[in-house]
């Protein structure tokens, strides 16, 4: 299953390419991390890895690790404004749980 992203999170990824000058796209992953054992990770790629599953959506590159693929396969990632707040949420199939601070998930 792909890995995907919404009008608007594309949008903001075009955005901030845009403003670096430079990057094939997105690489997303994940990292142990907090209190429900894993966290998302995001950073701009440079150059696509040997062993990294490429998707497009909406225009943007999405690089993703094989041992993260696992994890990931089915995510849609999507930008939200609310009041004050505003970032990338994760609407991830193979979650079975996350921490109260929303910053961890398990599989």
């Amino acid at each position: 299953m792909p890995v995907t992203l919404t009008e608007v999170a594309a949008e903001r990824v075009r955005s901030f390419l845009a403003n670096r000058g430079k990057g094939v796209g997105l690489r997303l992953g994940i990292k142990t991390h907090g209190c429900s054992g894993m966290a998302y990770v995001m950073e701009f790629a440079d150059e696509v890895d040997e062993y990294d599953s490429v998707f497009k959506s909406h225009g943007v590159t999405l690089l993703v690790d094989p041992k993260s693929l696992v994890y990931l396969e089915g995510t849609e990632m999507d930008f939200t404004k609310e009041g004050l707040n505003e970032g990338f949420k994760f609407s991830n199939p193979n979650e079975s749980g996350s921490c109260g601070c929303g910053e961890s998930f398990t599989v």
